[in-house]
């Protein structure tokens, strides 16, 4: 019982640091990245649409990123959904059959913004993984009837040993991004 307590929360923390480690990487860097572009929804024919859904993305150059609708007639959409997108800065040109989107050098002043931007995710990951934890304690202490103290006691330093573990794997990501953001 205990072992699948614990078996379980690690699966979810885990989770949770491949969402923190996903969602740091739609923060742009100085060079194009296509997963920049990952969640950014377009408006296709009334419906919110993943823009990986509706063209491939490439990278022909570090700060040009080229796509290529499957759908021509969705060209106009995605190029808007290019210019409104929070935080791109980026600037959209269509030759009516791709999409060139080159990316602005980012000022050391923007870069500090995104440093404070993906610490901030990264708090919330690790508040994440903290909420977890908790609800993990709560399962073992609803336990407490069925097993021995001692093995409660157990139980709960291997579990303060894995939220260490994953709140540590967060801050290592965390520490890559923003190395990668300060890079010039």
């Amino acid at each position: 019982m205990i072992a699948d307590v614990l078996a379980e929360t690690g699966e979810r923390m885990d989770r949770a640091v491949e969402a923190a480690k996903e969602d740091f990487s739609t923060v742009r860097t100085g060079r194009a990245n296509p997963q920049l572009f990952q969640k950014l929804m377009v408006d296709y024919y009334g419906s919110p649409t993943p823009l990986a859904q509706l063209a491939s993305l490439n990278t022909p150059e570090a700060r040009t990123i080229v796509v290529t609708p499957y759908d021509k007639s969705a060209l106009k959409a995605i190029e808007q959904a290019i210019r409104d997108a929070p935080n791109l800065g980026a600037n959209p040109g269509n030759d009516g059959n791709i999409i060139r989107v080159t990316m602005p050098e980012l000022t050391q002043e923007r870069r500090k913004e995104y440093v404070k931007l993906v610490r901030t995710k990264g708090e919330d990951a690790k508040v994440h993984v903290r909420g977890i934890r908790r609800k993990a304690k709560d399962d073992l202490d609803a336990l407490k009837s069925e097993v021995g103290e001692d093995e409660l006691v157990r139980a709960e330093k291997e579990l303060d040993a894995l939220t260490r573990a994953h709140v540590d794997a967060i801050d290592e990501a965390l520490k890559r991004k923003e190395a990668e953001l300060l890079e010039v």
